[in-house]
């Protein structure tokens, strides 16, 4: 039985990636968001959350995960980040599996997922395209974000591979810093291309 064409989306912060994935699911493709998957384990109810509470205690509360509690305690801490990481991403992974599983039928699908190449995920997609965009972009996207710092912008740069490097490692560079077009031109090739290249 034929399986759908794995596109792994990621991309720095600040690229552009959320955009792109919208675009993949304009042409009919079903994308697994990572970030919303995070957001679901740790929410009212999310299975992520009584070890959460149990790691970082006072960080959780009757509406799942405080983010910004908890986004305090592991700030610049990396041996608290590397706890949390191993409490959550076998929960997002379970998600990830069930969207799998539901689009087996499908062409192609996109795993959205912003540490792709800094984690082992790049091992199970057929195709790596990196979102990029040039770094005065990138850092002005950042910073209009409500609450933003030039310093968590760093700090979120020293948790993720060098955009170069994404850009070496990636099969398909999708530039969101050259005009909407260029863009819709490509998430629009690597659609059709994919659709069309089902794996045996």
């Amino acid at each position: 039985m034929k399986r759908p064409v794995v596109i792994g989306l990621t991309g720095s912060i600040g690229m552009g990636k959320s955009k792109v994935a919208s675009k993949f699911r304009w042409h009919g493709v079903p994308v697994f968001d990572a970030d919303l998957a995070v957001r679901a384990v740790q929410g009212p109810g999310g299975v992520a959350v009584p070890a959460i509470e149990a790691a970082f205690p006072g960080t959780t509360g009757p509406a799942g995960v405080d983010r910004v509690k908890l986004g305090a305690a592991v700030f610049g801490d990396t041996a608290a980040l590397k706890r949390l990481e191993r409490i959550v991403h076998p929960a997002v992974g379970a998600l990830q599996a069930a969207f799998l599983k539901r689009n087996r039928s499908r062409r192609a699908v996109v795993l959205d997922v912003p540490l792709l190449l800094e984690g082992e995920g790049w091992r199970r997609v057929d195709l790596i395209a990196v979102v990029s965009a040039p770094f005065r972009v990138q850092r002005a996207r950042v910073l209009a974000r409500p609450g933003m710092t030039e310093a968590k912008f760093l700090s979120v740069l020293g948790h993720q591979m060098p955009d170069a490097r994404k850009r070496a490692i990636a099969d398909v560079v999708i530039e969101t810093g050259r005009g909407r077009l260029e863009t819709f031109r490509t998430v629009r090739s690597i659609a059709r291309t994919a659709k069309g290249s089902r794996i045996a």
